[in-house]
C-alpha cells in the first residue's frame, strides 16, 4: 500500500510542477529577481487587445513606467498597429505562442510551430523584439523547455499571479498584487484575453495604475524583465 502512496504522490507532484510557475524540476526557467530588491516587473500577457493595451500604454506613458508584453501571435496579426504601438513606446515584447495551446499536450514539432509562428507574427509586425518566451497557463514539460532553448528563447515565470482572470474588481486585483510583492518581483498581469479579441481588462489597466503608484510611493521602480535578468547575471 506505501509504495502505491508513494507512487501516486510523485505523480501529483510531477503535474503539479509541470505547471508551477516556480518549479525548477524540469528545467531551468526564470522566475523573479533578487529578492528584496527595490524592483517590480510588470509583465501582460495575451494581448495585443483593443482597446486595453492602448489604455494600458497610456498609463505606463504617465508613470514613466516600462513594462514586458507577452504577445499571442494570432492577436498580432489581427492588430499589427497595436504590437507596433508597445514597440514604439519601448516595451519589451515577448513570444506567448501563437494560439495560446497548453503546451504540456503538445508534442515537440507542435511546439515549434507554435513559438515559429508567433515569432513570425511579432517580426512581421514589430521588426526585432526580445528573446522572451512564456508559455501559457505556464505549462511545460522537459520537451517544451528544450525546444524554447534550441531557438535561442529564455523561458520566463513569475513570482506574483494577479489572478485577474478570476478576480474582477480593480480592488481585488490591486490587493492580491500588492499582498505578495517582495521585491525582484515579476508580476503576471493580463491586457487581453486567449480566447477572443476584445476581452474586458479595464480592471486591471487600473489596477496597474494604482499598484505603479502605490510601490512607486514605497521607493520601488519598475523595469523590464530583461533588466532584471541582467541585474541578476551581471
Amino acid at each position: 500500500m506505501f509504495p502505491l502512496l508513494v507512487g501516486a504522490a510523485a505523480v501529483v507532484y510531477a503535474g503539479y510542477a509541470s505547471m508551477s510557475p516556480t518549479s525548477q524540476l524540469y528545467g531551468r526557467t526564470f522566475v523573479r529577481g533578487e529578492r528584496g530588491a527595490r524592483q517590480i516587473a510588470l509583465t501582460f500577457d495575451d494581448g495585443p487587445n483593443d482597446p486595453h493595451t492602448l489604455e494600458l500604454l497610456e498609463v505606463l506613458a504617465r508613470h514613466e513606467v516600462k513594462a514586458t508584453f507577452f504577445m499571442i501571435g494570432r492577436f498580432v496579426r489581427e492588430r499589427p498597429r497595436i504590437a507596433r504601438a508597445v514597440s514604439d513606446a519601448g516595451h519589451v515584447i515577448g513570444n506567448h505562442t501563437d494560439t495560446h495551446p497548453n503546451l504540456i499536450g503538445c508534442s515537440s514539432a507542435q511546439v515549434k510551430v507554435q513559438l515559429e509562428e508567433c515569432e513570425r507574427a511579432l517580426t512581421d509586425a514589430v521588426g526585432e523584439h526580445s528573446r522572451l518566451f512564456r508559455p501559457p497557463y505556464g505549462g511545460r514539460l522537459p520537451h517544451v523547455l528544450a525546444v524554447a532553448r534550441d531557438r535561442g528563447l529564455e523561458t520566463i515565470m513569475w513570482s506574483v499571479s494577479s489572478r485577474d482572470w478570476s478576480l474582477l474588481t480593480t480592488d481585488g486585483i490591486e490587493q492580491q498584487v500588492a499582498s505578495r510583492i517582495c521585491g525582484g518581483d515579476v508580476v503576471l498581469m493580463h491586457d487581453g484575453g486567449h480566447r477572443q479579441m476584445g476581452t474586458f481588462r479595464g480592471h486591471t489597466v487600473e489596477a496597474a495604475d494604482r499598484l505603479i503608484q502605490r510601490f512607486k510611493r514605497e521607493g520601488f521602480s519598475f523595469v523590464t524583465v530583461e533588466e532584471l535578468l541582467h541585474h541578476v547575471r551581471k
